[in-house]
């Protein structure tokens, strides 16, 4: 409907904000400080990148009720691997924040996001410009895998201050006679993260066929 088509704009265009905010940020302050400013973007754009992930989750919520066409579980995982890494991993140490590779994390989440949700306002108004259209469908199999092996090195660099500070780490009481010791899950998780990478990969292949193969190509130039 009308109002659900608006209501998906305002949508995108609020995450498109966000994240240009964000990558026009990044741009500026590496162009004035360099190098020396990658250590500082967490405390710099944190709380705007925690908002828009939050606001992500919504995402889920359109593809539940049918407003979004998408595939469920390929959004799902997307969305969880950027939460569990944003608020699990990064936020909760602060010698993590200060790394180069979670510069490098934020760099290629938001240069995705900023071609995806400006495809996805244009769409909404029945606008397909054929470059946009290659681009939002191709860059993401070329970016996508970089984010998640920084998503993995970060998980990585993590591992020896959940060990030393025992972060999320929980001896259950008696009568349990075990206890969950966190960098074990991470471990896990890690896993868990390339596994599903495998699977969205080859969902991305499958988009970009349906959304640039000779008919619809032709369609959308008419």
């Amino acid at each position: 409907s009308f109002t659900m088509n608006t209501y998906l704009f305002v949508y995108d265009l609020m995450q498109f904000c966000g994240h240009s905010w964000i990558f026009t940020n990044m741009i500026i302050r590496f162009m004035t400080f360099g190098k020396d400013s990658l250590a500082d973007t967490f405390h710099s754009i944190g709380l705007v990148m925690r908002l828009c992930q939050l606001l992500s989750v919504l995402e889920i919520l359109h593809i539940l009720v049918g407003i979004d066409k998408s595939l469920l579980l390929p959004r799902f995982l997307q969305i969880t691997e950027r939460i569990i890494v944003l608020f699990v991993v990064i936020n909760s140490q602060e010698e993590v924040q200060g790394k180069y590779v979670v510069c490098v994390l934020f760099f290629l989440w938001n240069l995705l996001d900023v071609v995806r949700y400006t495809y996805n306002m244009l769409a909404r108004m029945g606008i397909y410009y054929l470059p946009l259209t290659w681009l939002n469908f191709s860059l993401c199999i070329l970016l996508y895998p970089r984010s998640v092996l920084a998503e993995g090195f970060a998980i990585y660099v993590s591992l020896p201050y959940f060990e030393s500070f025992g972060t999320y780490s929980i001896k259950l009481p008696f009568p349990f006679t075990f206890s969950i010791y966190f960098p074990y899950v991470l471990k896990m998780y890690l896993l868990v993260l390339f596994a599903g990478m495998c699977f969205i990969i080859r969902n991305l292949f499958s988009e970009r066929m349906a959304h640039l193969g000779t008919g619809n190509i032709k369609n959308k130039r008419s």
